[in-house]
C-alpha cells in the first residue's frame, strides 16, 4: 500500500459522524481537566457551551442532548471541587448552560426537520424531472449528444426552460424552448410543450408543420385554461431542429427563440442567420420558415435558453457564450458541458436569475462512427446576431 492510499484509509474513518462526536466530548474533558487544575479564581466553565454548539453541524437532536448533558455533568464537578453547588457564581452557570443547551437542542431539531423537508423536495423534483424530461440519448447514428439543465429557484431541478430530442427515419429532430416564467410556476406550460412535440414530432413530415401543430397546442390550452387576466402572456419560444444521418446539413425552424451556435474545429463559432417567426401561442396561423445550413462532421451544433447569455455578473454584463465556447470547440459534447457550468456559474457568481438549458450535438467524423457505433443509451442531463466569433483556447 502506497502512502496516499494509506492516508487516505486513515482519513475515512473521521468523516463518519461518530469520530467527530469525538471532538465536542474531547473539549468537555480537556476543558474540566484544565478547569480543576486551575486556581479557583480562574473560570473555565463558561466554556463547555462550545461543545453543544458544535455537534448540530454534524449529528442530530439526540446526540446533541447527550453531548449537552455531559456539559452539564462536567460544569456539575467543577462547581463541586471549587467551592460547591450553592454558590451564586456557579448557580449562574449551570442555569446559563442548561438554557443554552435547551436552545441549541431545539435548533438541531428544527434543522433536522427542515432538512428531511428540503430532502423530500428533492425526491419529487427528480421525479418530475425523469417524468417531464426523459434523458437524451449519449448517441444516435453519427451524432453524440449532451445536456445541460440550470434551474433558478432553489432546491427545484426544472423550470420553465425545456428540452426534448426523438428520432426519425431519417435522423434526429430535437426541442428546446422556454415557456414564459421561470421556475416551478412554468411546469405546467413545459410539460404541455413537450408532451405536444412527443406526439406530433412523428406525424408531419415537414418542420414547418410541427412548429403550426406545436403553436396551435400552445393557442388552443391557452384559450381553454388562461384566466382573464393573464390573456395573451401564456407563450413559449422554441427552436425545432431536424439533422438527418447522412446528408450534413441541420434544418431549423425558429419561433422567437435564440439561434444556435455552430462550434467548427480550430475554434470558430458561427451564428447562423435564421427568419423567425413569432413565439408559440402569440398570433397563432402564422407561417413558419424552414433555414438550411450546413453541419459537417466534426461540427458541434450548440443549443441554449436565454438564461444562459442574460446571466449577469456582478458588474451587470451579460454572459458571452459566442466569446467562450470559442475555446472548447474541439472538445467532446460532454466536455464542453462541463466547461460551460463552471464557467457560466462563475460568471454569474454561483446562481442564476433564470432557468437555463443547453444541448449540444456533435457530428462524428467516420473514425469517430466505427468507435460509437450504436444508437447509445440514455446520457446524464449534466442572441448573438449574424456573423462568426473566433478565439483561442
Amino acid at each position: 500500500m502506497n502512502p496516499r492510499e494509506w492516508v487516505a484509509r486513515l482519513r475515512q474513518p473521521w468523516r463518519s459522524a461518530h469520530a467527530l462526536l469525538l471532538l465536542p466530548i474531547a473539549l468537555i474533558v480537556v476543558i474540566t481537566v484544565v478547569d480543576l487544575r486551575t486556581p479557583k479564581d480562574i473560570h473555565l466553565g463558561p466554556a463547555l457551551v462550545i461543545a453543544p454548539a458544535l455537534t448540530p453541524s454534524f449529528a442530530g437532536p439526540r446526540t446533541t442532548a447527550f453531548v449537552s448533558a455531559l456539559a452539564l455533568a462536567a460544569q456539575t464537578l467543577i462547581a463541586v471541587k471549587h467551592g460547591g453547588l450553592t454558590t451564586t457564581n456557579h448557580i449562574v452557570q449551570l442555569i446559563t448552560l442548561a438554557v443554552l443547551s435547551v436552545m441549541v437542542v431545539v435548533y438541531s431539531a428544527v434543522r433536522e426537520r427542515r432538512q428531511a423537508q428540503l430532502a423530500q423536495v428533492r425526491t419529487v423534483a427528480e421525479a418530475a424531472q425523469h417524468v417531464l424530461m426523459w434523458p437524451l440519448p449519449e448517441q444516435i447514428g453519427p451524432l453524440r449528444i449532451a445536456s445541460l439543465y440550470l434551474a433558478a429557484e432553489d432546491e427545484a431541478q426544472i423550470g420553465g426552460d425545456l428540452y426534448a430530442a426523438t428520432q426519425y427515419d431519417e435522423g434526429i429532430r430535437v426541442l428546446i424552448g422556454d415557456v414564459r416564467g421561470k421556475g416551478l410556476s412554468a411546469i405546467g406550460e413545459a410539460a404541455l410543450l413537450l408532451g405536444a412535440f412527443r406526439e406530433s414530432a412523428h406525424r408531419h413530415v415537414e418542420l414547418t408543420a410541427l412548429a403550426a401543430a406545436l403553436d396551435q397546442s400552445i393557442t388552443r390550452y391557452a384559450a381553454e385554461l388562461e384566466p382573464v387576466e393573464e390573456a395573451g402572456e401564456r407563450f413559449a419560444t422554441a427552436l425545432l431542429v431536424e439533422i438527418p444521418d447522412q446528408n450534413p446539413v441541420t434544418m431549423l425552424t425558429s419561433c422567437g427563440h435564440p439561434p444556435p451556435l455552430l462550434l467548427s474545429p480550430g475554434h470558430a463559432v458561427t451564428v447562423p442567420s435564421l427568419h423567425p417567426s413569432p413565439p408559440l401561442g402569440v398570433h397563432g396561423n402564422v407561417e413558419h420558415t424552414l433555414d438550411v445550413f450546413s453541419f459537417e462532421p466534426g461540427d458541434t451544433l450548440l443549443l441554449y435558453t436565454d438564461g444562459v447569455v442574460e446571466a449577469r455578473d456582478a458588474h451587470g454584463r451579460f454572459y458571452p457564450l459566442a466569446d467562450r465556447v470559442a475555446r472548447w470547440t474541439d472538445d467532446s459534447p460532454e466536455a464542453l458541458m462541463h466547461h460551460l457550468r463552471r464557467d457560466l456559474l462563475a460568471h454569474a457568481g454561483g446562481r442564476l436569475g433564470d432557468d437555463a438549458a443547453l444541448i449540444a450535438v456533435h457530428r462524428a467524423a467516420a473514425g469517430d462512427r466505427r468507435r460509437h457505433h450504436g444508437r447509445g443509451s440514455p446520457g446524464e442531463t449534466v442572441r448573438q446576431g449574424t456573423g462568426t466569433a473566433s478565439g483561442t483556447g
